[in-house]
């Protein structure tokens, strides 16, 4: 039905399947929610584990650094491991997605995808991204 329209085909079957893909949407969400990562700084010193929304579940911190006041040292690395766990969350979420979609991608998907994934200024964590203001 939609021969020689190259990728229109494919977002006229995307629009066909749209509730499916509102179902897997949410079977998505939930199995995200059941899903951990973990992230550590200091050679392990400090853990903390997310699920795949990126909700933090728990955090461990070594003894030793307690024992010994290393109040600015666990200062140091907890946003380090909470990065590193969220970063690794916010991956499981985009594969999850690429799963629902078939891999198809939408115009400006993989600059969107990349942006939420990066590590570094841009991101819809930060404020001063401007694809958040």
């Amino acid at each position: 039905m939609f021969k020689g329209l190259g990728g229109l085909g494919n977002i006229a079957s995307l629009m066909r399947n749209a509730h499916g893909i509102t179902d897997k949407l949410e079977e998505v969400s939930e199995q995200l929610k059941v899903k951990r990562a973990t992230g550590s700084a200091g050679g392990g010193m400090v853990a903390v584990e997310v699920n795949g929304h990126g909700q933090v579940l728990g955090v461990t911190i070594d003894a030793a650094l307690v024992e010994k006041n290393e109040l600015e040292m666990i200062q140091d690395l907890l946003p380090a491991a909470i990065n590193e766990a969220s970063s690794k969350a916010k991956q499981m979420h985009v594969d999850a997605m690429k799963e629902v979609t078939g891999g198809f991608s939408l115009p400006g998907l993989d600059d969107m995808i990349e942006r939420y994934t990066s590590h570094g200024e841009s991101g819809p964590d930060n404020p001063d991204d401007p694809a958040v203001q």
